[in-house]
């Protein structure tokens, strides 16, 4: 075990050891999760919170499972019927759970940055799960993780993160592994839904900007689907639905040209008929429940870490 971590804000300062660390322990995790009995005791007394600011379904329940799964206490607590509807400062919500006794807080919130506010605060440990368009670490942890166990490596692996890639926090939190793991990553979008590739390269400069989708298919060992956010098009940045279906959609027909060994992803929740078809979600080369499953896995595994 390397040193411990006291806060996962981002894969920024995660080295590729430490990540590696983490996808083994992850092993482990499915290991137990393989069981009849799904636990054990190695957060027994720990006080997990799962502090959420915004709606979630897959991140807020397998984390919930994680934690459970390590026999730690969790509580849930959302925004709505608490005191931060009555003007309570998110500082001074995490000074309360605190208080009452937190060990590890994972936190979703709206504003890019609001962890490092939360981590200056809390003496305990914290757990980005999300922020803004910032950062979504633990669900780059297990798409490295799925790519892992479907393709036995990631260092040269050919992956291409397709859509809405401006407004993603799971982009950024991915570029940082895949590109410390030595993956090939090319980003593709229109150019709206992109911005300058200088953006992105002054920071991965090892990355590929391109605009057409259908000439990466044939290399293609990943091809990864972003959720398309409707909303962009009223801000002027998408002609029309079935324009942006028609180059960039993931259907059946794009999955013929895929290599046979190669996978498709999506982060969730999904646009069924916009960014991926139904037909192509369901297919064998599809990976998207697993990375569901795969989850709990890794966030057990970054939770057993985190708590030493």
């Amino acid at each position: 075990m390397s040193e411990l971590r006291r806060h996962a804000i981002d894969l920024d300062d995660f080295s590729a050891a430490e990540i590696e660390e983490i996808l083994e322990t992850a092993e482990s995790m499915r290991e137990v999760l393989g069981r009849e009995i799904k636990q054990v005791p190695v957060l027994r007394g720990k006080t997990v919170v799962n502090m959420f600011f915004e709606e979630s379904t897959r991140t807020r329940i397998s984390f919930e499972l994680a934690a459970r799964a390590l026999s730690a206490n969790v509580v849930a607590f959302t925004a709505r019927g608490s005191s931060v509807e009555k003007g309570e400062s998110l500082v001074d919500t995490v000074r309360t759970l605190q208080a009452l006794g937190a060990d590890i807080i994972v936190m979703r919130h709206s504003q890019s940055g609001a962890p490092y506010l939360v981590a200056r605060h809390f003496r305990g440990s914290l757990i980005n799960a999300g922020d803004g368009r910032h950062a979504h670490p633990t669900q780059a942890l297990l798409d490295l993780y799925t790519m892992r166990s479907r393709l036995g490596q990631i260092r040269d692996l050919n992956v291409v993160i397709v859509g809405d890639v401006l407004h993603s926090r799971v982009v950024r939190s991915n570029l940082w592994g895949l590109t410390r793991l030595g993956a090939r990553v090319t980003l593709c979008g229109p150019p709206t839904l992109i911005g300058p590739a200088a953006f992105w390269t002054a920071t991965w400069p090892t990355i590929r900007i391109v605009h057409e989708l259908d000439p990466l298919l044939p290399e293609a060992d990943v091809v990864m689907a972003l959720r398309l956010q409707k909303e962009r098009m009223q801000s002027g940045l998408l002609p029309a639905l079935r324009e942006y279906t028609r180059v960039y959609g993931l259907t059946a027909e794009r999955l013929a040209r895929l290599p046979k060994h190669a996978i498709v992803m999506h982060p969730g929740p999904m646009n069924e008929g916009i960014e991926i078809f139904p037909e192509v979600a369901t297919a064998s080369p599809a990976a998207i429940e697993e990375q569901v499953t795969n989850g709990v896995a890794v966030r057990m595994a970054l939770l057993y870490r985190m708590a030493g």
